[in-house]
């Protein structure tokens, strides 16, 4: 989300006011972090601020959420970022290295199915009719708008969408195949959203698939689409209300931080940073253009963080339309 990276916020009152720890770090204490790119402009903000208000070096690296839980997993690094949960696969690497974690959902993001700013023919789509494009069947075999939908245009169709390795394609595949990771191959695939605008705005037929900041980065140059979730439901735009109020579905979701549980316990200058993460996450979650948890989920995230509770609330695999404070509750 290469647009996102550079600010201009000036909360030098609001840091003042809200970070509880002292300014006592050693310069050279380092604060390692990696994970997704699309969590990468949140934390990439709070960590600027937390820097100017500390001295404490903080690194944000984009290694995309399968790579950045490789690093997390070896005790590489103290923070992942993560645009869906933790898999069974590195719940195992992180249990054999002795790796536990704290999972912190900190904000949400709407998946934003895109097309050509030319197309006039898809008012909206269905999941079934998603799931027509992007299953593995499909793969050299659906290639036209017309097998899609008889109403439509008998011309070529274009994807564009994630890559394997980012958390943003596991979320896609299970919400609409109906198994993570579960897709076809044949369409362009890359973790710079970048490329994905770039291609489904240079082709009438393409359509794409990211989150909903950074199409509200580039809504001048694509067209986002309504999608109904099921059956005799309504289509339903992705927005700040929809996602947060559940309607959009299903491709809302829970972006998350995982902190290292002894990075947390007893590195301070890493403590201070997840209390200033959290407290401040309300107000620089809404400035890069994601949607803030509620307040009341913001509260449940906190308290769950002070109780320093390790684990998951998800058994290996990610989950469509969980509600935070039940996902926490289930963490003991």
């Amino acid at each position: 989300m290469n647009t996102l990276f550079g600010r201009s916020l000036q909360l030098t009152a609001l840091v003042a006011a809200t970070l509880s720890t002292p300014q006592v770090f050693a310069a050279e204490k380092i604060i390692k972090i990696d994970g997704s790119s699309t969590v990468y402009p949140i934390t990439e903000a709070v960590a600027e601020e937390y820097q100017i208000a500390t001295k404490v070096k903080v690194t944000v690296g984009i290694s995309g959420t399968g790579g950045g839980f490789k690093k997390f997993c070896r005790g590489e690094t103290d923070v992942q970022n993560a645009s869906r949960p933790i898999l069974k696969k590195e719940m195992d690497a992180c249990k054999e290295a002795g790796i536990q974690y704290i999972e912190l959902p900190v904000a949400y993001d709407g998946l934003t199915v895109v097309v050509n700013k030319n197309n006039d023919f898809v008012k909206s789509l269905t999941v079934e009719e998603l799931k027509k494009m992007w299953e593995p069947a499909a793969q050299g075999k659906v290639k036209t708008w017309k097998q899609i939908n008889s109403a439509f245009p008998d011309s070529p169709l274009k994807l564009f969408g994630a890559g394997s390795d980012s958390g943003t394609f596991d979320y896609f595949t299970e919400a609409i195949v109906g198994k993570a990771k579960s897709s076809r191959g044949d369409y362009t695939a890359s973790e710079d959203d970048n490329v994905l605008v770039q291609g489904v705005q240079s082709d009438k037929g393409g359509l794409g698939y990211f989150g909903f900041a950074y199409y509200e980065e580039n809504q001048d140059k694509l067209r986002a689409v309504p999608i109904v979730a099921k059956k005799g439901a309504p289509a339903v735009m992705p927005s700040y209300e929809s996602v947060k109020d559940g309607t959009y579905q299903p491709l809302s979701r829970p972006m998350f931080i995982y902190v290292n549980a002894s990075s947390g316990a007893f590195k301070p200058e890493v403590k201070a940073f997840i209390n200033f993460y959290l407290e401040n996450a309300p107000t620089l979650v809404k400035e890069v253009k994601y949607i803030p948890l509620p307040a009341n989920e913001y509260a449940a995230v906190t308290k769950h963080w002070k109780a320093l509770k390790s684990g998951t609330g998800f058994g290996g695999v990610p989950e469509v339309g969980i509600k935070i404070e039940e996902l926490l509750a289930r963490i003991k």
